[in-house]
């Protein structure tokens, strides 16, 4: 990998996103925030930090503004694409450790918090093993954290697997399909900002469970 890129989706993240951005171009210069239909001052935190900032309007979900930052990257000629969230849960300075692992030729490299897990919310906790279980089980192979968002994707991966869905569910999916369409999945356990990202989330948790479910099982059986 020659070229590395960040994306950072952003949504109602003024209080936060300017210190990632701040943070995350010394160790990697190119940053393009999705700001996410925020009705704050997210945008402007972002551009003054030093990020481009591409915005959507209405708010249409963490996927679309993920698969709108890879769309924009990768036609520039970036080989990958750091993902991190925009409430500072992620630390920047853990990227070299996914960039490391980038370099032995992984195609999609996880930074996972199973260590952590003790340190989250039980109901927190509880959801993040049963879906890493559940997805590694449609995935057929062992993945100890499915659901985080601090990822390297490279330019490869997403031409193989696409990036379905406009919500959190797009994530789960593309794990399952990277697995199936033999990709290489390299996980690395990295630090936080802090452990339960519960306050900071906007994950809604019967409807955003209901739609991974559903995009895992139909990415089992698209391979199938």
């Amino acid at each position: 990998m020659t070229r590395v890129a960040a994306a950072i989706p952003a949504f109602q993240a003024e209080p936060s996103v300017g210190d990632v951005v701040r943070r995350t171009r010394p160790i990697v210069p190119d940053v393009l925030v999705i700001d996410d239909g925020s009705l704050d001052g997210t945008a402007e935190v972002a551009r003054q930090a030093g990020a481009e900032v591409m915005s959507l309007t209405p708010n249409r979900g963490k996927g679309m503004a993920l698969k709108t930052a890879f769309q924009i990257l990768f036609d520039r000629g970036f080989d990958a694409v750091i993902t991190l969230d925009a409430d500072g849960q992620h630390l920047p300075e853990e990227i070299p450790r996914l960039l490391e692992a980038g370099e032995t030729g992984a195609d999609l490299v996880l930074g996972t918090r199973d260590h952590l897990f003790a340190e989250m919310g039980w109901l927190r906790r509880i959801s993040n093993r049963l879906s890493s279980k559940a997805i590694s089980l449609a995935a057929g192979q062992p993945l100890t954290d499915v659901q985080t968002g601090f990822r390297l994707y490279t330019k490869r991966a997403l031409e193989v697997t696409g990036f379905p869905g406009a919500h959190f569910e797009a994530e789960s999916a593309v794990v399952v399909r990277a697995a199936r369409g033999g990709l290489k999945i390299t996980t690395v356990p990295i630090r936080l900002g802090f452990a339960d990202g519960r306050t900071t989330s906007h994950f809604r948790p019967l409807l955003d469970s209901l739609r991974i479910a559903g995009a895992v099982i139909r990415a089992r059986l698209e391979v199938r």
